[in-house]
């Protein structure tokens, strides 16, 4: 069964090897610990170190402001780098040695910093750990888009990087119940030994894929940076950038693809913290322990069901198009927000684990179906403008999703502030606070979902549209 899977209309030398899967999928797990680590952990500063969550909310969006900033960069120097090791393996391999040494040392905080204080050590830190983070993931994500130039086997490919990736779900909802053990002193001692662990997982993992995978465009393109021109073409360098980033937005394909990926990714940003909340203060009254627990349990029944989503979405994929399949499993993920709603149950914790299987399929098919399409649309770019910029493409996708998510989390604290909640008040929250932080858990990612949708109805590189422009390009 999987060979059949494996050889639909794919040429042979257009498959991707198994192993080099896995070997690229290895790259995902290290991108999403490390935003799930990054995301999850922050919860510490307001619950352990007392943090204003507006505060938390803008140390959060901050470094990913620029983070989403130095995404184009990065893309351009990997699309542009010329070096024996290829274009885009010398950036993932020192990429994710910085990032683990800088993550692990950011949670080492000081016990009896004031708040000020606090704030201004951890941006310091999370500053240069996404500067870090951007030279791994950037490259990392273009690489995927040039291993195979075959539509379906993209599909294929990002499906099991996607199964990986989703691996580091089945970890992150455990943060919190990690952090809490007895043999911590308290929680912020947790999270400074768990952010040991992550950053040397990050390191052993995340240079993986720079060792085992090839390059199959090694060469940089036409007019590539030279380091011996630098100085005197720094002028020159910038306008290539600019005209290239302009080219980029100005394919409307892409476009929609940006569009339906900000709107499914950051409607859930938008209130990630807030099933948490719900979970602990309204159906555990304030006992971390217990909620932590359960958690934890809703957290991995998801991972779970996505990697059967992921399975399923790129089957479905190859089966009637990558562009109905998101209908599909966006959908069914819309009806699982909806569900929460009947299922945040204090007389019954477990009916919250419901509609976990129905939410996978939003971001366990996202991450599986768009950056196959992305690939598509590099094709196109590339009968286009004479040009392969995958990393251009890859950093400008996640740019717009970063600029939305830093806009999420920056709101998601001044939100949670909106609904009164208080976290001295514990376990004794105002009923209204309460209600709040449970509609908006609901309705805000069902109807960004059902607007992806909407927007996805109008892209129009079809498969018969994609092999034409394949093609071309082969003649």
């Amino acid at each position: 069964m999987m060979s059949r899977w494996r050889n639909r209309a794919t040429a042979e030398a257009d498959r991707v090897p198994f192993p080099q899967m896995i070997a690229y999928g290895l790259g995902g797990f290290v991108n999403n610990l490390l935003a799930a680590a990054s995301g999850g952990m922050m919860v510490v500063l307001n619950i352990g170190f007392g943090m204003n969550p507006a505060l938390v909310g803008w140390l959060s969006a901050i470094p990913r402001f620029t983070d989403a900033a130095t995404d184009p960069v990065m893309g351009y120097i990997s699309d542009n780098t010329r070096s024996r090791w290829g274009r885009r393996r010398p950036y993932i391999f020192a990429g994710a040695i910085l990032a683990g040494l800088i993550f692990a040392a950011l949670w080492q905080l000081p016990r009896d910093a004031g708040e000020d204080v606090l704030f201004g050590i951890f941006l310091g830190g999370s500053l240069l750990f996404f500067l870090a983070y951007t030279m791994f993931a950037t490259p990392w994500v273009a690489l995927g888009y040039e291993l195979t130039p075959d539509y379906h086997e993209r599909t294929r490919l990002m499906g099991v990087q996607n199964f990986l990736s989703q691996s580091a779900y089945l970890i992150a909802p455990w943060f919190l119940w990690f952090m809490e053990r007895d043999f911590f002193t308290d929680i912020r001692d947790g999270a400074a030994s768990l952010a040991v662990l992550v950053g040397i997982a990050c390191i052993a993992v995340g240079v993986l894929p720079a060792i085992l995978l090839r390059e199959r465009l090694s060469a940089a393109p036409q007019g590539a940076i030279r380091k011996e021109y630098w100085a005197a073409r720094l002028l020159g360098e910038l306008t290539r950038f600019f005209r290239g980033f302009g080219q980029t937005l100005r394919n409307r394909p892409f476009l929609k693809l940006c569009g339906a990926t900000f709107l499914v990714f950051n409607g859930f940003q938008l209130i990630a913290a807030f099933q948490s909340y719900v979970i602990i203060y309204y159906i555990f009254a304030g006992n971390l322990e217990a909620a932590g627990y359960w958690i934890g349990l809703f957290g991995t029944i998801a991972t779970a069901s996505t990697f059967a989503v992921v399975a399923f979405a790129a089957w479905l994929g190859t089966a009637i198009g990558k562009r109905r399949a998101f209908f599909l499993c966006v959908g069914i993920s819309a009806l699982g927000y909806a569900l929460k709603w009947f299922c945040y149950d204090p007389a019954n914790p477990a009916l919250l684990l419901l509609p976990a299987p129905l939410i996978a399929f939003g971001l366990g098919s996202l991450f599986t179906l768009m950056p196959s399409m992305v690939a598509d649309v590099c094709d196109l770019d590339e009968l286009e403008t004479g040009q392969r910029r995958e990393g251009m493409y890859g950093s400008i996708f996640w740019w717009t999703v970063k600029l939305g998510m830093a806009a999420a989390l920056a709101g998601g604290g001044y939100l949670l502030n909106f609904t009164g909640f208080d976290v001295s008040l514990e376990g004794n929250q105002a009923h209204s606070a309460l209600l709040l932080m449970r509609l908006f858990d609901v309705v805000i990612p069902a109807i960004t979902s059902l607007l992806a949708i909407a927007l996805v109805a109008w892209y129009d590189l079809s498969e018969s549209r994609v092999r034409e422009i394949r093609a071309r390009l082969n003649r």
